[in-house]
């Protein structure tokens, strides 16, 4: 309960000014167990008796809006989907601050109102965020007011700004920038007074930046307020709990009389404290809040529980444009090279012409470097600081969302399509790790709010993870790595999806698709450097539409069973995998292929675990009942056995994937060192054929030849060789 005196007080505050000044107020609550507060003022404001009638506004709904908390089929101790005005889940620190920038973009008339608590404050993306004001512009932008509360505790310990000087809080704020209002004290109603006017100075000084930018234009980087709230943990609560401080200690968190069903004592000692607000005052006999107490409330969508922008906020279609003005000729299968991500590019500039005020890209510092920059031909980099002569599409007015922060960038997007708008997260893979957590707690939200029928629906969160651990081989080890994969897949089947495209068309068709798609977390994986392409854009939506599908013109004698299935998911897996089927067309003649890439992912999962799961004669189909599978695939090998565990015969499938052995070298010698490579795969398929491969000992040293070889080769030119480096497909 450390925080949920000074919630109150504040929520109070923004009723207020809300009522006065017709305010569009967005509050967003960072302390882990604040909680109560809002669910207790979302209930007196009435909103939450709109959306859950059997909590009525009389003495058994209060009955049961108290039994409901923090027990078993309740709701928790923290805000969340399940609490009314909130878009932030405040069980896991460290994101409010972000959230509250992504919800003001494009939203020029909301005020954010972020509630920042002292152990929060010490979280690394909370640190990280506060320059996100570097980005908010006052022309088109809404605005942040941060509050941050300190009450001088975590769990059992001191907090670092809680025990910081007023003079040191106030100036790491202003050195990020910000104007602080400071409000001190333990006296309710003298910190009610500061408090009033702390918010009243702030609302005009924002008022007067934005109304400045709106007639004058925006001129840098103003500094904005923020407030500084200082009152005791667990401030109003009991003073002392068994002879030991409470208030104003560490042992006001969360709660401060544990013992309440087995001591009299702490009982009678709660029964004081709860009588001490005088209920008969604030309620009438049938249990419902005085009428000139509610009328201190704002009515209708002004109630922070009510408020749109945390209920899908007024969200419009995305318009996307049709694929087939990006799509790459393609005349034959693995002819033509091209960079993949390059017409991905190209749409995503239009997607920002069509959509100019509901679509952002976030990237940190990459979009060029992800072969993305044609959406400069249209759009700059946002950045509300001065910019220089040799700046490259910098610019106050850009809606380009660069920092070099995966944290800022995947909480302000989350912010974003929280409050109806769309966007695209676009990272290199091993990096995209960094937000593992962010992305687990939004599935989680997702999954929860699915569940409940007011919750309106809200644009997927796409990712785009490029410079993928097969073709960092120029930035070495710490930049290859494909475990975000893993994180995902391992989410409920509702709300997560992954994709692998093997080429620029196939990216088209899937990303088309998740752009357009709600209630999503969406995972897309392809790499940026010049790779061959394999299907025209007819063909490619065909196979996206399928998600997994046998490559005919890959195999041999299509209308035999195979004696072995090659299996591929992944970009550079799908190279590897033909190159192994046209290996094995020449040198083993009379051995049955089948090719079949996998572009969804979770098709491979039992349609009881995920809704893209194939059906068992579906998967048949594609992979036989009893025929072993080479599966090469992009990511850890783990994760396809983990989506195959509930197949029949799933011990069939021998996978090969990356397997930690990264190192500065060339983009073959990746595939050696983790042992998916053409001549790996050609030795597991003719040592699994379903019948001998006539002279499979020579075969498969021949194998091993060429992998001394290649070793040779790379250590003395440092290049791959011509026949692997320049290879192609070529049909039978």
């Amino acid at each position: 309960m450390g925080h949920v005196a000074g919630l109150s007080l504040l929520y109070a505050h923004l009723n207020r000014l809300i009522r006065r000044d017709d305010l569009d107020v967005l509050l967003l609550v960072g302390p882990g167990h604040g909680g109560p507060a809002i669910l207790a003022n979302v209930y007196l404001e009435g909103t939450y008796s709109e959306l859950f009638p059997h909590i009525g506004e009389d003495t058994a709904g209060i009955l049961r809006l108290f039994r409901q908390f923090s027990t078993p089929g309740g709701v928790p101790s923290h805000v969340g989907p399940t609490t009314p005005g909130s878009i932030h889940e405040g069980g896991e620190l460290g994101y409010v601050l972000t959230h509250a920038f992504g919800a003001v973009f494009d939203n020029p008339a909301l005020l954010a109102v972020a509630v920042v608590g002292d152990g929060e404050a010490e979280t690394a993306p909370l640190e990280g965020s506060w320059k996100s004001i570097r980005f908010v512009n006052a022309a088109r932008d809404g605005a942040v007011l941060p509050v941050l509360h300190l009450n001088g505790y975590k769990i059992a310990g001191p907090t670092v700004l809680g025990r910081a000087s007023d003079d040191e809080v106030c100036s790491y704020l202003a050195g990020h920038g910000y104007a602080p209002h400071l409000v001190v004290g333990d006296d309710p109603m003298r910190v009610h007074r500061e408090l009033a006017i702390a918010l009243d100075a702030s609302v005009v000084k924002i008022r007067s930046i934005q109304d400045a930018a709106r007639t004058r234009g925006v001129r840098g980087t103003p500094r904005w307020p923020a407030i500084v709230l200082r009152t005791p943990k667990g401030w109003t609560g009991p003073k002392f709990v068994d002879g030991l401080p409470v208030e104003g200690t560490f042992r006001a968190h969360q709660v401060p009389l544990p013992a309440v069903t087995s001591d009299p004592t702490q009982l009678a000692a709660l029964e004081a404290w709860l009588r001490s607000y005088e209920p008969e005052r604030l309620f009438d006999a049938g249990g419902r809040l005085a009428p000139q107490l509610r009328a201190l409330a704002p009515t209708g969508a002004r109630r922070l529980g009510a408020s749109a922008h945390a209920n899908g906020g007024r969200r419009a279609r995305l318009d996307v444009p049709a694929p087939d003005r990006y799509a790459l000729e393609v005349a034959g299968p693995g002819v033509v090279r091209h960079e993949s991500t390059r017409p991905f590019g190209a749409l995503l500039r239009d997607t920002y012409r069509a959509n100019p005020t509901t679509f952002r890209l976030f990237c940190p510092d990459e979009t060029n470097s992800n072969r993305l920059g044609a959406v400069f031909e249209v759009e700059n980099r946002c950045f509300q600081e001065p910019t220089l002569a040799i700046d490259d599409h910098v610019s106050a007015a850009g809606r380009v969302m660069e920092v070099l922060s995966e944290h800022c960038c995947q909480g302000w997007l989350e912010g974003y399509l929280l409050t109806g708008r769309h966007g695209l997260f676009a990272t290199y893979e091993a990096f995209a790790l960094i937000v593992a957590s962010m992305a687990t707690q939004h599935a989680k939200w997702l999954e929860v709010a699915a569940g409940l029928p007011w919750r309106a629906p809200v644009s997927s969160l796409n990712y785009l993870l490029t410079s993928t651990c097969w073709r960092n081989d120029h930035n070495g080890f710490s930049h290859q790595g494909p475990g975000f994969m893993d994180t995902v897949t391992s989410k409920k089947g509702a709300v997560v999806r992954v994709y692998l495209p093997p080429d620029a068309n196939c990216l088209l068709s899937v990303a088309v698709h998740c752009l357009r798609s709600e209630n999503y977390v969406n995972l897309i994986i392809i790499d940026k450097q010049p790779q061959l392409q394999w299907l025209d854009l007819a063909s490619a939506n065909a196979h996206c539409e399928r998600g997994a599908s046998i490559w005919p013109w890959a195999g041999t004698a299509p209308d035999e069973p195979p004696d072995i299935v090659l299996a591929c998911a992944g970009d550079a897996p799908t190279l590897e995998i033909l190159a192994t089927a046209a290996w094995l067309r020449v040198h083993a003649p009379t051995m049955r292929v089948r090719v079949v890439n996998i572009v969804d992912l979770m098709k491979l999962f039992s349609p009881r675990e995920h809704p893209h799961g194939m059906t068992e004669p579906a998967f048949v189909e594609l992979f036989t009942r009893d025929t072993d599978v080479v599966f090469s695939f992009h990511g850890y090998a783990g994760a396809v056995h983990q989506l195959l565990h509930a197949r029949t015969n799933a011990a069939r499938f021998h996978v090969r994937g990356y397997k930690e052995e990264g190192s500065t070298t060339t983009p073959f010698d990746m595939v050696v060192r983790n042992e998916t490579s053409r001549y790996h795969l050609a030795i597991d398929a003719i040592r699994r054929s379903r019948r001998p491969v006539p002279d499979a000992e020579a075969l498969i040293a021949a194998c091993l030849a060429m992998l001394a070889r290649h070793a040779s080769y790379i250590a003395e030119h440092f290049e791959d060789l011509p026949e692997i480096r320049d290879w192609a497909w070529s049909p039978a």
